[in-house]
């Protein structure tokens, strides 16, 4: 057997070492641990508490905490250290509220918490977004001789910051304020608590206070930039890491991407994908998953679908998000077979731990309305609920009534949106006035434009008004189309500026409508004019920015 290698004789000291250094060193499954564990009761170690407390701290690492539990309750007297293991345990679990329940017992043991109980029971109230509980405890801190530990006052920091909110954030800066002493560690909860709350511009005042920052202070304001639309600062900060020489890893490198993605610049995304091959992948080191997944998404928005497809290929992990990204690039640039057929193929995976989602699904209704494909999507919606059990959201029911409108089933569309069970957002409202405009469905666009005039802000409601005003056109109902653009004036609806991209020598360039600060703004405008024209020398109808004088920007 596993323990009797060499052991020495029973019920000495030599023993109780032997059994803690094989915990310590030897250990590697939980067939293993039960033989340690027999050997611990055979011999009479059960209330040993230097052995215990390693035995359940494996229990947890082998994810098997029950045995754990049922181990701590044959302790006639447990310590400190074994009630610390307790509410961790559960803590790792994911039953924050156990670990609390289990703290609260502690209080009425003869055992006293320390720094470590603290640190436990007040990460776990984060983990678990338990305020009412979290504060309780803070209140046993500021009573106790551990209300100055620079562990448990970092514990406190992230709890608030984690909790967040105007409030959560203020608190967490007070319990910072008051620290004699900080680590990088709690820089960092205070910065993750502002970008939490939406306070970038108060995450960049942290930032620049840290005294060294580390790779997770650059990651975590890199992460929240992106997060928070602010994604060209997100590859500033990028660049200055750089600059710095801050060895960034590959967590730095998934918000790095995000950024690329939404900005749309290729060239760093393919320097990205370059530097993951020549340090990881060529060195056979692993890779992380979410790495992946964020090359195929920076791909895909990009526009550069076969490159995210040749990622996913060479994927031998596969997650959800992969398969949803994969699904989603497909279908937004209309490749709604190849969107589906890695849908098939998702479904038939072996791996237990892949199932569509609600963004699958979202991918997967997007590609059968950019393709067409009515009974397709049709039976793929009703999957969603009656198969995998998922609530259709507005987004969902959006995608359904885009994908009748353009097959011109324009009265199921309407019924659609009728037997929702949310109230219609402008998007619902507007794939059905995209379908008006298509099939020149002009009352339906009418009493669709007055309900958008009645629930939006006029701002709001200015590009669909625009969009009925294509519907009138299109049918050449042309007084209608002057009325509705002197009701635009007459309410002072204002059209929020169209904004487009494009990279040029590695460098990202913005465009609004309308806009003519760009120092070659002349030069581009002429262009613009004489591809107008020759698109309508060609018969297409285009508006061109004089049509739109006094309503847009």
């Amino acid at each position: 057997m596993f323990v009797d290698q060499e052991a020495p004789s029973a019920n000495s000291r030599s023993l109780q070492q032997h059994l803690f250094f094989l915990l310590q060193n030897r250990c590697k499954t939980i067939s293993q641990l039960s033989q340690i564990h027999a050997h611990i009761i055979t011999n009479g170690f059960t209330q040993k508490s230097f052995i215990l407390v390693k035995l359940l701290t494996l229990c947890t690492a082998f994810n098997n905490f029950p045995h754990a539990h049922q181990v701590f309750d044959q302790v006639s007297n447990p310590s400190t250290a074994l009630w610390n293991q307790i509410i961790r345990g559960y803590s790792v679990g994911g039953n924050s509220r156990k670990s609390v329940e289990v703290f609260n017992n502690m209080g009425r043991s003869s055992a006293l918490p320390d720094g470590h109980t603290y640190t436990f029971v007040i990460n776990s109230c984060a983990k678990g977004g338990l305020l009412g509980e979290g504060e309780q405890v803070h209140g046993k801190v500021l009573k106790s001789v551990f209300c100055s530990n620079v562990y448990v006052r970092a514990s406190l920091v992230d709890f608030y910051a984690k909790i967040g909110g105007e409030e959560g954030v203020g608190n967490a800066k007070k319990v910072f304020g008051e620290m004699p002493e900080r680590n990088v560690v709690t820089w960092n909860s205070l910065l993750l608590g502002c970008l939490r709350s939406g306070d970038v511009d108060g995450a960049f005042r942290v930032f620049e206070e840290i005294p060294e920052r580390n790779v997770v202070s650059w990651t975590t304001m890199i992460a929240g930039c992106a997060q928070n639309g602010r994604c060209r600062e997100a590859l500033a900060l990028f660049r200055s890491m750089q600059e710095e020489n801050i060895k960034f890893d590959q967590v730095t490198l998934v918000s790095v991407l995000s950024a690329c993605a939404e900005l749309g610049d290729l060239n760093l995304g393919k320097w990205i994908h370059s530097f993951v091959f020549e340090s990881f992948d060529y060195r056979n080191q692993p890779v992380l998953v979410s790495l992946r997944n964020a090359l195929i998404h920076m791909y895909a928005s990009c526009g550069e679908i076969e490159a995210a497809f040749g990622v996913f290929n060479t994927m031998k992990q596969r997650t959800t998000v992969s398969w949803t990204s994969m699904i989603t690039g497909f279908a937004k640039h209309g490749y709604g077979d190849e969107a589906l057929c890695v849908f098939q193929l998702m479904e038939s995976s072996k791996d237990n731990s892949v199932r569509p989602d609600e963004i699958t699904f979202l991918g997967v209704l997007c590609a059968c309305s950019h393709s067409g494909y009515v009974d397709e999507g049709r039976r793929y919606f009703q999957s969603m609920i009656r198969t995998c059990g998922i609530e259709p959201r507005i987004e969902h029911f959006g995608c359904m009534v885009d994908l009748l409108s353009r097959a011109g089933l324009l009265d199921e569309a309407h019924e659609l949106v009728k037997l929702m069970p949310m109230k219609p957002n402008d998007a619902v409202w507007g794939a059905l006035l995209g379908g008006c405009r298509i099939y020149k469905s002009v009352e339906l666009a009418s009493d669709v434009a007055d309900l958008l005039t009645k629930e939006l802000d006029p701002h709001r409601a200015a590009g669909y008004f625009v969009l009925l005003s294509n519907v009138y056109a299109a049918a050449k109902k042309w007084q209608d189309v002057v009325a509705v653009r002197r009701k635009m004036l007459d309410i002072k609806m204002r059209k929020p500026p169209g904004r487009s991209w494009i990279q040029i020598e590695g460098r990202v360039y913005e465009f609004l409508a309308g806009d003519r600060s760009h120092e070659n703004a002349h030069m581009i405008y002429d262009v613009i004019d004489e591809i107008t024209r020759e698109a309508r020398f060609q018969g297409c109808f285009v508006y061109s920015a004089d049509d739109f004088v006094g309503i847009g920007d």
